[in-house]
């Protein structure tokens, strides 16, 4: 004999996989709007930023460069088919910002670390989807 639940509420609310697709949305959004921020205040020529890439030294236009990839990888995030790749994106932006802490500005790389690592676990979430895309890009 076999145990049927009596209405469908019960197997959706115990999925394990809806469950963990709404944490990783959750990740993109908050992960969004913290680098999409950061990217419009570079932009916005925020005195902070202007100050910081005056420390690196290799120029306002990497503020610029920067502040863009962030603000599109902010966007990226929040578009399904992108996610995946945006995630990417961000994990070599941010590893690039956590060596800049640590050996340029001599400021601690934690913050950086800690996004690229959630920046990590959405791409590799949504994996399937990047290899999708790319396969249909492939094929044009």
């Amino acid at each position: 004999m076999s145990t049927i639940p009596k209405n469908n509420s019960e197997t959706v609310a115990h999925t394990p996989g809806r469950a963990s697709s709404i944490g990783v949305w959750i990740l993109q959004v908050v992960l969004a709007a913290i680098i999409a921020g950061g990217g419009i205040s570079k932009l916005a020529g925020d005195p902070v930023m202007v100050d910081m890439f005056a420390d690196i030294g290799a120029g306002q236009w990497l503020r610029y460069l920067v502040g863009a990839l962030e603000v599109a990888g902010g966007v990226g995030l929040l578009i399904p088919a992108l996610a995946g790749m945006a995630g990417l994106g961000l994990v070599a932006l941010l590893a690039g910002a956590t060596i800049t802490n640590q050996f340029v500005l001599e400021q601690s790389p934690w913050h950086p670390l800690a996004f690229l690592v959630v920046a990590a676990v959405i791409a590799r979430a949504r994996w399937s989807r990047t290899e999708a895309v790319v396969g249909t890009l492939l094929r044009r």
